[in-house]
């Protein structure tokens, strides 16, 4: 049976790969598209106002089909496929750097007291083009500090210290930003920001993530999953994770984490990974 949330198909249309494979009326390639709001939603369908996950400024997708105002599309980096606003996608450009702050201002002049900045978080993606004084100029004529600013070929080292860049950050289902994330989107975050690429759901991550740990040990950089929840250990003791019980990501005890998850009625932890 496959999965509607990495199968590229919705029965109108289908990923060119998937010819022979599922049924559609149309096979294509599709054309890659970037965001160009801080912050898209992608839907589970092309008129449900539900959020399944969300994709950042210059994050690049793949649209197979424009249905009245979302797009049926791939987020290329996760590979989860839903449907966004057309109006929050633009023509794709190979991005050259990375937001390394939680959040930052991009201006519309090289002044900090230019009007309506558009705000973004950790991990939104920048053509810069050149630079003006403490300023980074980007390929749509705005400017960013360049000092909030990555290069994409120089990631984290320590993917936990970019989850714990995070703590504070407001709870939100289906969120994968600095203004609202989940316990998925967190992980996600943390890993990609760290060159390390990652699927979108939390029982998709304990399938792809690590190898299992059996021995009974726990470590910085462990990811303990419950169902349909995932949290990371930042010692043998503690874990950081976004939670609705916090509704906000927060630092746990460990051992407390797993008795209240218990005792609200979500069980024993299902699986301990070591990425």
């Amino acid at each position: 049976m496959t999965d509607p949330r990495t199968t590229f198909a919705n029965g109108f249309v289908a990923h060119s790969t998937l010819r022979g494979t599922v049924t559609a009326q149309r096979y294509t390639d599709g054309m890659l598209m970037c965001v160009t709001t801080p912050v898209a939603p992608i839907h589970r369908s092309a008129t449900t106002p539900d959020l399944d996950r969300q994709v950042q400024y210059g994050r690049t997708v793949r649209v197979l089909d424009k249905q009245g105002e979302r797009c049926f599309a791939r987020d290329e980096a996760s590979g989860h496929v839903g449907y966004i606003p057309h109006a929050a996608l633009g023509p794709v450009a190979r991005s050259t750097h990375v937001v390394a702050t939680r959040q930052t201002l991009l201006f519309r002049a090289p002044d900090i007291k230019s009007p309506e900045p558009m705000p973004l978080g950790l991990g939104a993606q920048l053509t810069i083009t050149a630079h003006d004084g403490k300023f980074a100029v980007t390929d749509h004529g705005f400017y960013a500090v360049a000092s909030h600013l990555r290069h994409r070929d120089m990631p984290s080292t320590d993917f936990v210290a970019v989850a714990e860049s995070l703590l504070g950050v407001p709870y939100l289902w289906g969120g994968n930003s600095a203004f609202g994330i989940d316990c998925s989107g967190l992980v996600s975050m943390a890993l990609e920001n760290s060159a390390m690429s990652c699927p979108a759901d939390s029982d998709q991550q304990a399938e792809a993530l690590g190898a299992d740990v059996t021995d009974g040990t726990y470590q910085r950089g462990d990811l303990l999953f419950w169902r349909g929840h995932v949290a990371i250990l930042v010692d043998p003791q503690t874990l950081i994770h976004a939670n609705a019980h916090h509704m906000a990501v927060a630092y746990e005890p460990l051992d407390q984490a797993i008795k209240r998850i218990a005792t609200q009625g979500d069980g024993q932890p299902i699986a301990h990974k070591r990425p």
